[in-house]
């Protein structure tokens, strides 16, 4: 029998939201009309979306494994989105069972799935916070993160294809958000990162913004200079900024089959000194 006092999600349904436009791009199955109509605009304008969500995915499966290669045990991913195998903590774990990984995200979709995300090995530990990443200081108070994570060693902060959905208003506000949480992380810790840019196509990047702006949601994309300065204080790994599929790629044919306007995306790791 259901608890009537257990609150009741609105899982908003009736509206698109990018976590589910993005589960679309990628394949998935959990998305629903609004979202694929915002996607299909999308498409519309710039036809390699699908491209460029498919090498964002593979980079962060590519950053996870380095960086769980290279001796990090602790991950916090924060823009989670819905579910798609293998997860981070999939990639994580199958390097060191011991990984710790805590997912947040703000969809309540995600929220409904999360119990896919918690299916950690027995020697490692998943938890997952319900939040938005414009309250860094909510997120990184949160208890599921502080009972799973120990702050006081390093953390691999993951932000992939987030950031350009926090929007400054001329007030540099998503510097500020990263900044919050780089500096509650101690020295050895790293920052994955991947954001959009209008570089290489500033008309389709300008038409997607007005799509999304259509269905509810604010988008910013940013030059190099702007992405880059989401690293400041922080050291670059190899090979620095770099459009997703050429970051470390698995075979060396992986860097030439996409067009930088293809990817329309940036991508890069750092460490805390």
């Amino acid at each position: 029998m259901s608890d009537r006092n257990e609150p009741v999600v609105d899982l908003q349904l009736d509206r698109a939201h990018s976590s589910r436009i993005y589960d679309y791009f990628l394949g998935g199955k959990t998305n629903f009309l609004a979202d694929r109509m915002a996607a299909g605009s999308v498409l519309s304008v710039f036809p390699s979306a699908l491209v460029a969500a498919r090498i964002n995915r593979e980079f962060m499966h590519r950053a996870t494994r380095f960086l769980a290669g290279s001796g990090m045990r602790q991950f916090l991913d924060i823009g989670t989105g819905i579910p798609t195998p293998p997860n981070l903590h999939d990639i994580a774990q199958g390097i060191a069972p011991e990984a710790r990984v805590v997912y947040t995200d703000n969809d309540p979709i995600v929220l409904a799935h999360a119990a896919a995300l918690l299916l950690s090995t027995h020697e490692g530990r998943t938890a997952y916070v319900q939040a938005d990443v414009n309250d860094p200081a909510g997120i990184l108070a949160a208890p599921q993160l502080l009972d799973t994570l120990d702050l006081r060693k390093p953390v691999a902060l993951s932000l992939n294809a987030l950031m350009h959905f926090v929007t400054d208003d001329g007030r540099r506000r998503a510097h500020a958000i990263v900044d919050t949480l780089k500096a509650a992380l101690p020295s050895g810790s790293t920052l994955a990162m991947s954001h959009a840019t209008p570089d290489f196509d500033p008309e389709a990047m300008h038409k997607i913004i007005d799509i999304y702006r259509g269905a509810g949601t604010t988008l910013q994309f940013r030059s190099r200079a702007e992405f880059l300065r989401f690293f400041d204080g922080w050291e670059l790994l190899e090979p620095g900024v770099a459009l997703p599929h050429q970051w470390r790629p698995d075979h060396p044919g992986d860097a030439t089959h996409v067009t930088d306007a293809e990817a329309a995306c940036y991508a890069a790791i750092a460490r805390k000194p």
